[in-house]
């Protein structure tokens, strides 16, 4: 009996093991402007994304993907081509800004176009906080691509992913979304510079970082926010239920 006892003992603490190596890293995030695919689809913009509409922070697999969905297979239609995805016009300079809903120790940020770097930011292991802006150089692409950016967790194998399409050479440096003809929701004119304020409650406000359960006005109307995001201007409480539900 004694030596049943321990070979399940052992046989579970091995269980318990196995759990905690595979255990994905306790951080969330996605680039919210200029807006990702995952924003986008938060925003109700591309319709048929999947459960992303509401979790457009938790994009994870291991490292090294140049997937949009990082081979994550919960996500795939990020990965879709044939998906009516919005570009951003940008110039040549593009200033990214990752919402980050759960912190965790950092490696670096990588941004891709293809298979090529042409973005690089070392972060030694440090916490990011809720967001982090980090400006990239495009001055080597003109027209119409799509950048993948990577977050590697410093003390696990995964990293977040994040696409983001983009228009280059559209006319100056301030994002502006091309809206898709499908979707009657306002077009959003993101600025890469806008610095999160704090604002639970009150008057919905862009450039606010929110938490589940802040509560704001808009229009006359009390919404409840249902995940963690910073407001963009295109991203009020009517038009993206994903984010916002009315009390």
């Amino acid at each position: 009996m004694r030596r049943k006892i321990t070979v399940a003992l052992v046989g579970f603490g091995a269980l318990v093991s196995s759990l905690l190596v595979s255990t994905p890293a306790a951080a969330h995030g996605y680039i919210s402007s200029p807006p990702s695919r995952q924003a986008m689809c938060a925003m109700g913009r591309v319709s048929d994304c999947g459960p992303i509409i509401w979790e457009p922070q938790s994009v994870e697999a291991p490292k090294g993907s140049h997937l949009c969905s990082g081979g994550n297979d919960r996500f795939l239609q990020l990965d879709d081509p044939t998906k009516n995805w919005p570009a951003t016009g940008v110039g040549h300079s593009v200033t990214f800004t990752w919402t980050i809903t759960a912190h965790h120790a950092t490696r670096d940020w990588e941004y891709f176009v293809g298979d090529t770097r042409v973005g690089y930011f070392d972060a030694n292991g440090s916490v990011p906080g809720d967001t982090v802006t980090q400006t990239v150089d495009l001055s080597g692409y003109s027209g119409r691509i799509l950048l993948l950016a990577r977050w590697n967790i410093a003390d696990t194998a995964n990293a977040f992913y994040s696409c983001v399409d983009l228009q280059i050479g559209s006319g100056g440096g301030q994002p502006s979304p091309t809206p898709t003809t499908s979707s009657p929701s306002p077009s959003p004119t993101p600025t890469a510079s806008t610095s999160p304020t704090s604002q639970p409650s009150g008057t919905w406000a862009a450039g606010t970082a929110y938490h589940a359960g802040d509560e704001v006005t808009y229009q006359g109307t009390t919404y409840r926010c249902l995940q963690d995001h910073t407001a963009l201007p295109g991203w009020e409480p009517p038009s993206v239920p994903a984010l916002w539900q009315p009390v």
